[in-house]
This record gives C-alpha cells, sequence and structure tokens, in this order.
C-alpha cells in the first residue's frame, strides 16, 4: 500500500468510526446540531451582572441497530444567561457550546458504552452531557426531565 493510500485511509478512519462505532455499542444515536438546541428563556436576566437562565428539551430517538426497536432519549439542557466567568452567553452561542458538549459526550459514550440496551446507552449519554457541558459552563445542567415552558424538539436519524 502506497503512502497517499494509506494517508487517504487514515483521513477516512473517523469518519468510518462514527458510522462504524454505533453499531458496534447496539444503538444509533445522532449528531447533535446547534438548531437543535431551542433555548427558551426561564428565568429573565434583570440588571448587570450573572443572572436568567434559559432551557431546551430533546427528544432523540436511539435505535437499537439488533432489533430496530426506537427508543427516545429524552433531556433537557439548561444554561445561565449571563455566567460571572464566561459573560454574557448568546442564545446562538448556547446552542453552539450544548451542540458541542453533546456530540463530545455522545463520542466518549459510542467508544465505551456501559450496555447495548439503549436505555442505558442514553442515561450514560445524559451522565456524561451533563459533566461535559458543566466543565464548559459550570452551573449548566442535563436533566431527565424538560421544563414545563420548553417545547420538545424531535431529533431523528
Amino acid at each position: 500500500m502506497g503512502i497517499s493510500t494509506r494517508l487517504t485511509w487514515l483521513s477516512a478512519f473517523p469518519r468510518w468510526l462514527v458510522v462504524v462505532l454505533p453499531a458496534l455499542s447496539g444503538c444509533s444515536i445522532n449528531h447533535y446540531q446547534p438548531s437543535h438546541f431551542q433555548f427558551t428563556t426561564i428565568v429573565e436576566k434583570t440588571g448587570a451582572g450573572p443572572g436568567g437562565w434559559r432551557a431546551a428539551c430533546i427528544h432523540a430517538t436511539v435505535i437499537n441497530q439488533s432489533t430496530l426497536e426506537p427508543y427516545f432519549c429524552n433531556f433537557g439542557v439548561e444554561m445561565p444567561i449571563e455566567h460571572r466567568d464566561v459573560g454574557l452567553i448568546s442564545e446562538p452561542l448556547a446552542q453552539r457550546l450544548a451542540a458541542d458538549c453533546a456530540n463530545q459526550a455522545l463520542r466518549e459514550v459510542l467508544a465505551a458504552p456501559a450496555s447495548p440496551l439503549p436505555g442505558l446507552v442514553c442515561t450514560q449519554f445524559r451522565k456524561m452531557f451533563h459533566e461535559v457541558l458543566n466543565r464548559a459552563v459550570r452551573g449548566a445542567k442535563v436533566t431527565v426531565l424538560c421544563e414545563e415552558e420548553t417545547s420538545p424538539i424531535r431529533v431523528d436519524f
């Protein structure tokens, strides 16, 4: 195999993993886009400095690859509008942070899923997503239940 063939194969390898890892883990989960996180203001920001709170709700479809049964992995994402360390977090920035953190958590979970069962993969994903998001914005969280004011966004494969 020539050097150019090896380099082409190596550059395609990460894309191949994104397709194959979900199948190996027994589940298929989506790649999150910023537009999936439609935030609703829960607590208005008043005055200067930190404050305000927003939330989004996701209903993602996880497919058991062996039975082709769908499982809905529902979760809420909550984030401050202004943070003392990060500053003002615009809605587009909140959406980008949520999507990037969700995709990082997804990669980590699919690299070593705790179980082939979609429900357990969903639980593992929510936990990892919470950890990653909270590292990006301390106090931000991923919850099992969505805030009542939010409208669920369905993310299908």
